[in-house]
């Protein structure tokens, strides 16, 4: 995303990132999970206001602090972050509300050029991955990141 970023602390198992939003209402620091689904490479991407000291997140929290395309971008960025140590993962995105899911599409939307250069991006539509359309609403989203040895040969 062509967007400023916050700067990002990886936790220590490169499954947990943080940053802080300083916008309007203060600094509110937001933290960033993946979460292994079950047995299989895909993981789910978590995000929302951090609670305390209990490592734990608010992903319906309501901010509004200024500056949602940065944090966007921070969060986008994670995702670089995450599939360096974990290259295969598939990583499932949807919001905590209808909302927020749109939201992400729309941010997906307006990059898509930049974003498919890196990653491949899937959206769900009645129980069925397909390949990011522009225009269609979907309900969840699944990103890829490509092979980085073909990117580089591009290069």
């Amino acid at each position: 995303m062509h967007y400023d970023q916050y700067e990002i602390t990886r936790g220590d198992n490169a499954l947990t990132f943080e940053f802080v939003s300083q916008g309007i209402k203060g600094d509110i620091e937001k933290l960033v999970v993946y979460s292994r689904i079950e047995l299989s490479r895909m993981f789910n991407l978590g995000f929302g206001d951090k609670i305390g000291l209990t490592g734990d997140f608010d992903d319906q929290a309501v901010t509004n602090n200024g500056d949602s395309l940065k944090v966007m971008a921070t969060v986008a960025a994670t995702l670089y972050l995450f599939t360096d140590s974990f290259p295969d993962a598939s990583v499932f995105v949807k919001g905590s509300t209808e909302s927020r899911t749109r939201l992400y599409r729309i941010a997906i939307t307006n990059n898509l050029d930049l974003i498919s250069t890196d990653f491949e991006i899937y959206g769900l539509k009645n129980y069925v991955w397909e390949a990011f359309t522009i225009g269609i609403d979907y309900e969840a989203f699944l990103v890829i990141r490509k092979n980085r040895k073909k990117n580089e040969k591009r290069s």
